[in-house]
């Protein structure tokens, strides 16, 4: 039996600060349906990072998975580039 793929995004830590949780901040430019003008719209998930590696400014991969806790139900899959 096979798995169903995961939905996976690519976003830049905005904080740390908590045990084993990062929050990833995903940026995205849309067109506005009525206005046609393209708008920014930004959207933070908060992800599991088990050894606590990630930093602020550092781009990461995360995927969706099992609820964690209340509102945490994505986890870090790689650090693609860390933040100087």
């Amino acid at each position: 039996m096979e798995r169903n793929l995961r939905k996976t995004m690519v976003g830049v830590v905005t904080s740390d600060k908590m045990d084993k949780t990062v929050v990833v901040t995903i940026k995205d430019r849309v067109k506005h349906p009525l206005y046609n003008k393209i708008v920014d719209k930004s959207v933070k998930y908060k992800a599991h990072d088990e050894k606590n590696e990630c930093g602020v400014g550092d781009k990461v991969q995360i995927m969706e998975c099992r609820p964690m806790s209340k509102d945490k139900n994505w986890r870090v899959v790689e650090i693609i580039e860390k933040a100087k």
